[in-house]
């Protein structure tokens, strides 16, 4: 997988281009967005495995210089040093091509094969799991542990993770074979729907109930919010399905620590039930009294 590719970009990409090119993808693939489409899920999940690699400076440099070998990146480093210069040019076998170094010893000792009797370093295998979370843990920074292949891990959940985002924990998968390094951890999480908020991107979406008259009179009602109870200020002669936008007040953007989306609030008007006769007269005496 060419994580350019899955995003859209070219090698040279800026931080800015990639993280936009993140949010738009995500936004179009999100599996709340594409509930039944399977292929969708699975391009989300590449989306976010590319973002992942290439938002990191230091993962990012790796794969630029190793492609698809991008994580034995230290492996091949530590294995070219440990070979010394190369001999002269005098010195050198002929392998033809263009003259570059030729590793390909180097990678066979690496992974399976070369020459002197060398004993191959396997990698240990990547390991996948799931952690499911209510939107309010999901919300805030905080630790959990998971049990994977019988052992127990504890990570930190940065707040703003999104449902069906996969972040790769190093070291943390199978153990290496004869020197080699552990693999990775992959960790996809599983977000569960709020009854009262619905969670696009950054953005929270709510509903608030009025009664008729804080609709035509004004008011302040109290909101309840993920982060507490807010007085929301309702104007006169408001309307039903009136929409306010607060600033803030919305979900933790991933990684970006004090900046947040904003709530958006659908007002409701509920009309009275059960009025007695005189109630009744006095919204007739209304009723003729409105031009």
């Amino acid at each position: 997988m060419d994580y350019y590719k899955v995003l859209g970009l070219e090698r040279g990409a800026t931080p800015e281009a990639i993280k936009s090119a993140y949010r738009k993808l995500a936004r179009k693939y999100h599996p709340d967005l594409n509930p039944k489409d399977a292929g969708a899920k699975k391009k989300f999940q590449e989306i976010n495995e590319a973002n992942e690699v290439l938002s990191d400076p230091g993962s990012r440099k790796k794969y630029d210089a190793h492609g698809e070998n991008w994580k034995h990146a230290d492996e091949f480093e530590k294995a070219r040093q440990a070979q010394g210069p190369p001999p002269p040019h005098g010195d050198r076998p002929f392998r033809g091509g263009t003259g570059d170094e030729d590793y390909s010893d180097l990678f066979g000792s690496m992974f399976g094969g070369g020459r002197g009797g060398r004993q191959a370093k396997f990698r240990g295998q990547d390991y996948n799991a799931e952690l499911r979370l209510e939107l309010l843990d999901a919300y805030r920074t905080h630790k959990q542990m998971l049990t994977v292949n019988g052992k127990r891990i504890r990570i930190t959940v940065p707040a703003g993770v999104e449902d069906g985002q996969t972040i790769r924990i190093e070291g943390h998968g199978g153990p290496g074979m004869n020197g080699g390094p552990n693999g990775d951890l992959y960790i996809t999480f599983i977000v569960a729907e709020h009854p009262r908020f619905k969670r696009v991107g950054s953005d929270l979406y709510t509903t608030l109930d009025l009664d008729l008259y804080t609709a035509m009179l004004g008011g302040e009602p109290m909101l309840d919010t993920l982060d507490g109870a807010v007085k929301l200020t309702v104007k006169p002669e408001t309307q039903n399905d009136t929409k306010v936008r607060l600033k803030g007040k919305g979900f933790p953007v991933y990684k970006q620590e004090g900046k947040f989306g904003d709530l958006i609030v659908t007002l409701t008007v509920k009309l009275p039930t059960g009025l007695s006769e005189e109630q009744r007269e006095l919204f007739r005496d209304l009723q003729r009294s409105t031009p």
